[in-house]
């Protein structure tokens, strides 16, 4: 099954067989594959080394953090340009794939990775990057169709680098990998897809095939139970696959824009101290945001909750929580170690994140205190 948007896709059980045509194709012979200790910890990254060890020279990169650093991205260029590489690949969740595209950029372009980020006015200095192919693991992100990637600096912050050119040459979706996930990390996941979705459709850009993509993605996911069935039977075949489509569809639906929701997590994500998991972040603030949100984007909540399989007069913050509680998802940020103090620093990264382009209410210096606030409950 082939899937067409911005890149090519290949999205099938077994897709992961495709990888030597896919190299070949982009005429990549001695890739970096960018992934992180978990994984190969498992033994998962013999997987891509069993199927490209006789044709392909392939160096490593195996600690990429949970939160993809600037030191991280250096270590791994460094192996890239040490070892003549010509091509790289993400294998992992979407840090480690978020990892490859900052890698595949600075392996091209001249100065700092600093310079290239929204926040710097980097977006028109990317140009073409090397060969870039994403192999994602778990169902959340959606980095692999997405033109995007998040990446923490040296001084902190956690910043967004995008541009058409970081689009991965191609995306091997292959369910099958995401087999056995734990439920930990397929809840986090799983909200994070589920996020996107919402947050796509929330977005006042104008942009129906997009918004129609992100309906269908909600669907998969609580409709047809894809998320909940994956969390309790991590080897739930038909639900594994609903939910990398779910989560390769909210990417797709957020090319016009997320909202507040990212806003928050980026700016919780760059404690370095905590390491928060982003898609659990998403998970925990989007009722709060939602509520927030109300009375500013028409008759969009009824859409969502239709495709949820429910009454247009649900309250849909409620909904989201009670999904959250279904699969151990935390319920405030507090549980998950974040204090009062922190919501100055908070609130500061969150009013300059690129996200709030398209939120449908910008808050203000107060709003964002209490919105903190709110979600710490």
């Amino acid at each position: 099954m082939q899937l067409n948007y911005f890149n090519r896709p290949y999205f099938e059980n077994g897709a992961i067989g495709k990888l030597p045509e896919v190299l070949r194709t982009h005429s990549v012979k001695n890739p970096l594959i960018c992934t992180d200790p978990g994984l190969s910890s498992i033994g998962m990254t013999d997987k891509v080394r069993d199927l490209i060890s006789n044709d392909f020279s392939s160096i490593y990169y195996e600690e990429t953090p949970a939160n993809p650093t600037e030191n991280a991205v250096n270590e791994a260029l460094e192996l890239y340009k040490t070892n003549n590489c010509d091509g790289v690949i993400g294998f992992g969740g979407g840090s480690s794939i978020d990892l490859a595209k900052a890698v595949a950029l600075m392996a091209n372009h001249e100065g700092s990775l600093l310079n290239y980020s929204v926040n710097e006015g980097g977006y028109g200095k990317i140009t073409e990057t090397v060969p870039m192919i994403a192999i994602p693991t778990t169902s959340g992100t959606g980095s692999e169709v997405s033109v995007g990637s998040l990446i923490t600096m040296n001084d902190g912050r956690k910043l967004i680098y995008a541009s058409p050119y970081l689009m991965p040459k191609a995306a091997i979706c292959d369910p099958e990998l995401t087999l056995g996930l734990p439920p930990v990390l397929t809840a986090g996941a799983g909200m994070d897809a589920l996020t996107h979705c919402i947050e796509a459709i929330l977005s006042p850009i104008n942009d129906p095939p997009a918004e129609a993509v992100g309906i269908d993605g909600i669907e998969k996911i609580i409709k047809e139970e894809s998320l909940i069935r994956a969390y309790k039977d991590g080897q739930d075949k038909e639900a594994r696959w609903g939910m990398m489509m779910a989560s390769t569809e909210g990417a797709m639906a957020f090319q016009k824009g997320l909202g507040a929701v990212h806003s928050m997590s980026h700016a919780l994500g760059a404690n370095q101290e905590l390491r928060l998991h982003h898609g659990t972040l998403n998970a925990v603030l989007l009722p709060t945001v939602l509520r927030f949100n109300e009375d500013y984007v028409g008759t969009k909540y009824s859409r969502i909750a239709r495709a949820m399989g429910q009454d247009e007069s649900i309250d849909l913050a409620s909904e989201i929580e009670k999904l959250n509680e279904k699969i151990g998802i935390p319920s405030n940020l507090k549980e998950m170690g974040v204090t009062e103090d922190l919501i100055p620093n908070l609130v500061a990264h969150a009013k300059e994140d690129p996200s709030n382009i398209t939120t449908p209410r910008l808050p203000s210096q107060e709003e964002w205190e209490k919105l903190f606030l709110e979600a710490m409950q």
